[in-house]
């Protein structure tokens, strides 16, 4: 029998692969060869897998990312450098996942609430890390979005800025970014 986290994965997977109108019970039980009887001893239906998924794809793929890069030590230039590899080495794999979330929360209040708050947390934790690095206090909220705006437009032009790309763009703004001292980095 499969636990909650298989059925949890399979469903991040069909969501990266097809979006989530391809989100379905038939699809979920085919792509675990199990019933439906096996879903439902973990879910209360759809709707209460959906709002478990969410909390899933949040976790994973924002607490995970925060905790990590926590470990790297009390140095915000550490944990940092840490979450830019953490994003980097999953970059190109969650790119898919990233942009079907999107589009999900453009047709549904419960994903769009979930991506606000997603949003939220990922641009404070870079604002706390920035603000570390000696970031003016002006210029950690839009140093902050910058840097989350590169990730996001990243995965969303046609085809996705790749990973190694990405760690050039990372290292350019992270070098013209202004400290409070008024010199860059």
């Amino acid at each position: 029998m499969a636990g909650k986290r298989d059925w949890l994965d399979a469903g991040i997977g069909i969501l990266a692969e097809d979006g989530a109108p391809a989100l379905t019970l038939e699809r979920l039980t085919d792509r675990l060869n199990l019933t439906k009887g096996s879903f439902y001893h973990h879910f209360k239906g759809m709707a209460g897998y959906k709002t478990d998924l969410l909390a899933y794809y949040e976790s994973e793929h924002t607490g995970r990312f925060v905790e990590n890069a926590e470990r790297a030590g009390e140095a915000a230039g550490a944990r940092l450098e840490r979450l830019m590899e953490l994003v980097l080495e999953s970059k190109d794999a969650s790119d898919d996942l990233e942009n079907a979330v999107r589009a999900w929360a453009l047709q549904d209040g419960e994903v769009r609430a979930l991506q606000e708050r997603v949003d939220r947390l990922r641009v404070d934790y870079l604002r706390e890390l920035v603000g570390g690095l000696g970031a003016a206090d002006r210029e950690r909220g839009p140093l902050a979005r910058l840097f989350y705006l590169l990730l996001v437009g990243a995965q969303q032009v046609v085809p996705p800025v790749p990973g190694g790309e990405l760690r050039e763009i990372y290292t350019l703004a992270l070098r013209l970014a202004p400290r409070e001292d008024g010199r860059t980095p």
